[in-house]
């Protein structure tokens, strides 16, 4: 193999690398573009979220069960049993929705 074939493949062979290389580059721009465009949700956003489902299901439980038993006292004329009743259901159904909503979830096959 003489001098001119060995300059040859090494000029090929520093083309393609520089080729490669601007590729590389392109793609890791356009991948970070991606990521700066994507919405990014913080441990805040995710505990508020998670805080507010949990409040509205507690409070969704209470006034449910309440609006039941007052229209049921309000049909049978039992005023304020069914109510009192109702709401302790409620406020029962509540915690348990509030705990079903806060207990870590279970790994899968669990």
């Amino acid at each position: 193999m003489n001098d001119t074939d060995k300059d040859g493949k090494d000029a090929e062979l520093r083309a393609r690398l520089a080729r490669l290389e601007e590729a590389l580059r392109q793609r890791d721009e356009a991948s970070a573009e991606q990521d700066a465009a994507a919405p990014k949700r913080s441990s805040f956003g995710r505990a508020m979220s998670v805080g507010l489902n949990a409040f509205s299901e507690f409070v969704g439980a209470i006034v449910v069960s309440a609006l039941i038993g007052w229209q049921v006292d309000a049909w049978l004329g039992t005023k304020p049993w069914l109510l009192v009743l109702m709401l302790g259901l409620g406020t029962a159904a509540g915690f348990w929705n509030v705990y079903r909503v806060a207990k870590p979830k279970a790994p899968p096959g669990d």
